[in-house]
């Protein structure tokens, strides 16, 4: 693209992977422009990173709203009025209304701690130590209404020590996300990554998840 990609983010939490976003921008390294920072808790993290980084924010009250898909509707809406080419949902919490996530198919991307298909939704540092899993990871897929269950274009792995805890795990992969979530929006940025009827990664359909070397 001659121009940054226009990218609006939305976080539920403390916003560590929109903080990793802004910091890769800042370096030169991705070629974004933030166009809005949303969340559904008025009190996240990630609405304060972004208002230092002087990114537009807003915060809606699901409580507002008398069913999951208006709500949806509203919040996403704004998305769609600040102008934005791709959502990246990072550290959102919510399960979004299957109309409106369709609107969006192939301009929205999700971060998850595990690797996919592994450990859709919650507690995924728990369900992986306590299948004896060797190894551990994040996945970036393309966001489906299906929970976590869009086709998965990156990931990256990191091994499970003995006598790991859920912290321990969250912590080393946290690192990795860190890596990979700026790495899939670069590439999306510069037109190597996309969707056409399916992921696309320098003009071949993806057939399995990329890997942070394959961005190099």
């Amino acid at each position: 693209m001659t121009r940054p990609l226009r990218v609006a983010a939305l976080a539920s939490g403390r916003g560590s992977n929109l903080a990793a976003l802004i910091a890769a921008r800042d370096a030169g390294r991705l070629p974004i422009e933030f166009t809005l920072v949303g969340s559904d808790k008025k009190q996240a993290g990630a609405l304060a990173i972004a208002a230092a980084a002087g990114i537009p924010t807003v915060s809606m009250n699901p409580k507002d709203y008398a069913t999951r898909a208006e709500f949806d509707a509203a919040l996403f809406g704004r998305v769609a009025d600040s102008g934005a080419e791709l959502l990246v949902l990072a550290g959102y919490m919510r399960i979004v209304d299957a109309a409106v996530v369709a609107h969006w198919e192939g301009r929205a991307i999700n971060v998850h701690p595990s690797l996919l298909p592994k450990y859709r939704g919650l507690h995924t540092h728990r369900r992986c130590l306590e299948a004896g899993d060797t190894e551990h990871g994040a996945s970036v897929h393309f966001v489906t209404a299906e929970l976590d269950g869009g086709p998965v274009v990156a990931q990256a792995r990191i091994p499970v020590h003995p006598g790991d805890s859920e912290d321990d795990l969250a912590t080393r992969l946290l690192v990795e996300e860190h890596k990979l979530l700026p790495a899939v929006v670069g590439a999306i940025a510069m037109g190597r990554l996309g969707w056409q009827d399916g992921p696309v990664f320098d003009g071949t359909a993806l057939r399995q998840p990329l890997d942070l070397a394959d961005f190099l």
